[in-house]
């Protein structure tokens, strides 16, 4: 008469023991890896770059929210390294203290392209990775495999933008067939286009090479490739940005309203970019924000005031 008592305790141990805790991304052989002798570096400021082990930090919240919610952060770096710190772990530990489980990714970027065999799919290699293992994880992570939402900062909103625009198209093994698609995502001053005229260079060029193809451009443009499938989405961005153009956040936010994809968009009047959770120019606590949305959108508990 003990054994279910017993399961709960193996049960809470098993969850326990994952907090805060880094786990390989993929078990066996890396896929479109080659052999390099990069090794990962933190340069400067909470930054990690060299990456050719990607991983999943996890983060479980003390108490859980009743949806049983979870975030997968990707860090910005326009594709050449990781703004890890203030861009991944603290944002997980602010989603922890809503009792959301989050996961910081720390995917493989394009400018290795020495450790890779297709620089073009890694870093999406790695998110669609991340999903599939969080989703047939989430009994052991205790969470609802059905809420399971993707946040993505500068070129890891390019990354997170991909992840809900081109879940049709697998780039890992999956034979069993596990649901690649979002189901909310969250984008921080995003890449989203690579149309010249909109293009954050860097991220392309580490992404594409410097004279990608036209139909390569239009494909990992996101704007062009929202349908109604598309996960609904929460969008801020800081009109003064002189990094990525907020043309990039605002055609995407256009795009969804035509394909009628839940979406709710906060333009700040200054803040420039990769300010994370805190803004300088304008001291709000914008993720506050993000709850609500998550909570009109049913995916925390809680009343929309």
């Amino acid at each position: 008469m003990f054994k279910p008592l017993l399961l709960l305790c193996i049960l809470i141990y098993n969850i326990n023991t994952y907090a805060q805790k880094e786990i390989p991304l993929y078990t066996g052989a890396l896929p479109n890896s080659k052999p390099c002798n990069k090794k990962e570096n933190i340069p400067a400021e909470g930054r990690v770059a060299g990456i050719v082990s990607p991983s999943l930090y996890i983060y479980l919240p003390a108490t859980r929210d009743s949806f049983k919610t979870a975030v997968i952060i990707c860090p910005g770096g326009g594709y050449a390294r990781l703004a890890i710190d203030h861009e991944g772990f603290k944002v997980a530990e602010a989603f922890n203290k809503r009792g959301i489980a989050a996961f910081v990714l720390k995917y493989r970027n394009p400018l290795d392209s020495e450790c890779v065999i297709n620089k073009e799919i890694v870093a999406l290699q790695d998110a669609q990775q991340a999903l599939k293992l969080v989703r047939e994880k989430a009994i052991e992570f205790g969470i609802d495999s059905k809420h399971i939402g993707m946040m993505g900062f500068s070129a890891g909103g390019h990354l997170t933008s991909t992840a809900g625009t081109h879940f049709n198209t697998t780039t890992i093994e999956n034979k069993s067939n596990t649901n690649l698609r979002p189901d909310f995502i969250v984008l921080g001053y995003p890449v989203i286009s690579f149309q010249d005229s909109l293009m954050h260079r860097g991220s392309r060029e580490n992404m594409l090479g410097k004279n990608p193809a036209k139909e390569k451009i239009d494909l990992y443009s996101n704007e062009l490739q929202i349908t109604p499938q598309t996960p609904p989405a929460f969008i801020i961005h800081a009109a003064d940005d002189k990094t990525v153009n907020i043309q990039n956040s605002l055609l995407f936010y256009e795009a969804l309203l035509k394909n009628k994809v839940p979406a709710e968009i906060h333009v700040l009047q200054s803040g420039g970019h990769g300010f994370g959770l805190n803004n300088k120019a304008e001291p709000i606590n914008w993720l506050n924000n993000v709850f609500v949305w998550m909570i009109l959108n049913k995916f925390m508990k809680g009343d929309v005031q």
